[in-house]
């Protein structure tokens, strides 16, 4: 299955040791997504349709209510850049 580049930039992110934060409403609606970086920088490209997309084929994950972070199918579905540091 292929992913769209903004997918792959997310995942590539996550699988160096980012993870997601989602800022709910009163209501459980998410208001707000962050993707942070290993290092502790924000990544401005992630969206709600985005996020659910890659929630939808399993991509990341949610453990205990703590941050999402890439799951094994994630890990299966990036492919590997060079310099991707």
């Amino acid at each position: 299955m292929d992913i769209s580049r903004a997918e792959q930039r997310i995942l590539h992110l996550l699988a160096q040791g980012g993870h997601i934060d989602i800022i709910r409403n009163e209501s459980k609606k998410p208001v707000e997504l962050y993707c942070y970086t290993r290092d502790g920088w924000r990544y401005a490209g992630l969206n709600l349709r985005l996020f659910r997309k890659l929630k939808r084929n399993r991509a990341i994950a949610s453990q205990g209510g703590g941050p999402y972070r890439i799951t094994r199918r994630g890990l299966q579905l990036v492919r590997a850049e060079l310099g991707n540091r």
